[in-house]
């Protein structure tokens, strides 16, 4: 077996007998003492707040709710009385237009509407005055759980509902259970395509490479939670000026040689050199070198919890001869031309900047040739409804040719959504492959764990640069936000077994009196599950996993604030109270098993 000295070593845990004390920290338990679950809304609301770009035309056509498979949900109840009262109102809406959103501060009731807002100028009416016309007819028939209506601000109408829908939202997450609670059926069974990572196997995988694997990864999970068919694709790129450069390299190294300029010039070239005892023949070395790469890249990234449906060989693209097949079919459209002795996509006609070569003077595809010809089998052989790509920043200068080739190839450019991720910056070091002076995403791995790595990644968004102080995560991981999250729910496990070992089983849940949870810790927890559905569905449909860290985050919170006032089980808990609150466990558990598998990282039973 031919030895790889620079692949990743075997991943062990840290053992650190001082975790527990140090998940006791206050710090850790902010909710006891601030209110985590407020500051997660705050953030949210923020971060909404600063991304102002437009909302892109594939968000519009969605409903404002993404329900649950299993039943009817409160917000959806709340949402047919409005439409119901407004047309009897003789002010009859869309039942989409109806948007209801959880307030930010609890003293503004459980749910509020801006549908007056929305509604004054069409109908010529103040907006709080419709405001009031609407909350009085909703308080003149009885709501199920509404315990007031109220008007707010310029026109808000607010709800203030009883504790019975959240410990209806309990029996939902428990009936749901982790396959059916937040489950959505948004995506309507969509053929979705997600391709990801894509890195050139030229070199090790960096932390730059695993930033985006985990994005991409992670939003696969959440679109098929959300009701989408995904699969999820790696391009290798195995040819081209790329694998020529590589072998140049091997070669060089083997003869002792400086590598060209250009060339790539990391210790793993040397080892490499070492293995390969082929022809001098640099196409030939660099399929070898790839080869042997490309395992590697398999290896670390299954580390992470990622994996890929199919792994497509731009050689294979070029070897098939399908690129000039879309050449061709480019032609008999009339969308290229000859000039120069190059030929060339006529991209300005579908909003492109200029005009892009596809074949250059000497006969040899661009890159933009292979793409259309690898997008047009994405879309037109293997029948994708929608294709997500995921570039890096320096990737942003092909979008506009590429959506413009793709229309030229007669698919709606909406169907491609491309997702630009900004550059991972490390402290004192530099992740370029070519200079040899990189950070492995296996270094990382190593140092943190495979959870605590992939987490990491998913804490803020895609679009934001990070800035990774490589030393600091190093020193500090242990009290990395995925532990926290984690302890959660070797917490709730914990529960299970102490009441196992003093034999108190959970009785029916239709059987318990749920009533009976009231305290302020058990309704933030239950109002967080009340979130979980809301989230799944802006994380899908804005692309961004991060929300649903955010919402781990403060449910772990939750948790543990409940965890550190409210005793399950002792001489002075009643055995009906035990019951209700074992219950509450369960279905904590659930919603945080559900978010971790989501993010695709452990829900261990102890730590």
């Amino acid at each position: 077996m031919v030895r790889r000295s620079w692949r990743p070593r075997q991943w062990r845990p840290r053992q650190d007998s001082n975790l527990r004390t140090r998940l006791r920290r206050p710090v850790l338990y902010p909710l006891s003492y601030e209110g985590l679950w407020g500051q997660a809304l705050r953030r949210d609301a923020l971060c909404r707040a600063a991304s102002s770009c437009r909302v892109p035309r594939w968000v519009a056509c969605y409903p404002p709710f993404g329900h649950s498979r299993q039943g009817m949900r409160t917000d959806t109840v709340l949402t047919d009385a409005i439409a119901e009262r407004l047309a009897r109102l003789g002010m009859e809406c869309d039942r989409a237009e109806i948007r209801l959103e959880r307030p930010q501060r609890l003293e503004h009731g459980d749910w509020s509407t801006n549908i007056a807002l929305a509604l004054a100028k069409r109908h010529g009416r103040r907006p709080r005055d419709l405001a009031s016309q609407l909350a009085s007819a909703l308080e003149a028939e009885p709501i199920e759980y509404v315990e007031q209506v109220e008007v707010a601000g310029p026109g808000f109408v607010n709800f203030r509902l009883n504790a019975g829908w959240l410990h209806q939202v309990l029996r939902e997450v428990v009936a749901g259970g982790e396959e059916g609670y937040a489950a959505l059926d948004i995506g309507q069974g969509e053929r979705l395509q997600i391709e990801f990572v894509s890195a050139n196997p030229t070199g090790p995988m960096h932390v730059g490479n695993g930033w985006f694997g985990s994005y991409g990864d992670a939003l696969a999970r959440v679109m098929g939670r959300a009701g989408w068919k995904v699969q999820r694709e790696y391009y290798v790129n195995d040819t081209g000026r790329q694998m020529r450069l590589l072998g140049e390299s091997i070669l060089a190294r083997r003869r002792r040689e400086a590598v060209p300029d250009e060339g790539y010039q990391g210790d793993y070239v040397a080892e490499l050199a070492e293995q390969y005892d082929g022809p001098e023949d640099a196409t030939e070395a660099g399929r070898f070198a790839s080869s042997i790469i490309l395992d590697d890249i398999r290896a670390t990234l299954e580390r992470i919890n990622i994996h890929f449906d199919e792994w497509y060989s731009q050689a294979s693209i070029e070897e098939s001869g399908q690129v000039d097949e879309t050449i061709e079919l480019l032609r008999e459209e009339g969308h290229v031309f000859e000039d120069g002795g190059a030929v060339w996509l006529r991209s300005t006609e579908f909003g492109d900047s200029r005009d892009r070569v596809l074949v250059r003077s000497n006969g040899e595809p661009t890159y933009l040739a292979g793409d259309l010809a690898y997008h047009r089998d994405k879309f037109l052989v293997r029948g994708f409804d929608r294709v997500i790509d995921v570039f890096g920043a320096d990737h942003h200068g092909q979008v506009a040719s590429l959506k413009a080739g793709v229309q030229a190839l007669g698919v709606s450019p909406d169907r491609l959504e491309v997702r630009i991720g900004q550059l991972v910056s490390l402290v004192g070091a530099r992740m370029s492959k070519r200079s040899g002076h990189y950070v492995p995403l296996s270094f990382l791995i190593d140092e943190l764990g495979p959870d605590a790595a992939r987490l990491v990644t998913l804490l803020s968004s895609i679009d934001q640069a990070t800035t990774l102080d490589l030393d600091a995560l190093t020193r500090e991981s242990m009290e990395n936000p995925v532990y926290y999250v984690q302890y959660a729910h070797a917490r709730i496990a914990s529960i299970g077994r102490v009441a196992t070992e003093r034999g108190i089983e959970r009785g029916p849940v239709d059987a318990t009196d749920l009533g009976l949870l009231v305290h302020p810790r058990e309704l933030d927890l239950l109002r967080a599950l009340v979130d979980l559905p809301r989230v799944v569905r802006e994380a899908a449909v804005e692309r961004a996993p991060f929300k649903v860290t955010n919402w781990a985050r403060a449910l772990a919170g939750a948790f543990h604030g409940f965890y550190h006032d409210c005793y399950v089980m002792g001489e002075d808990i009643e055995p009906p109270l035990t019951q209700a609150r074992l219950w509450l466990v369960e279905a904590t558990r659930i919603g945080l098993a559900i978010a971790l598998g989501l993010l695709g990282v452990g829900a261990p039973e102890e730590m």
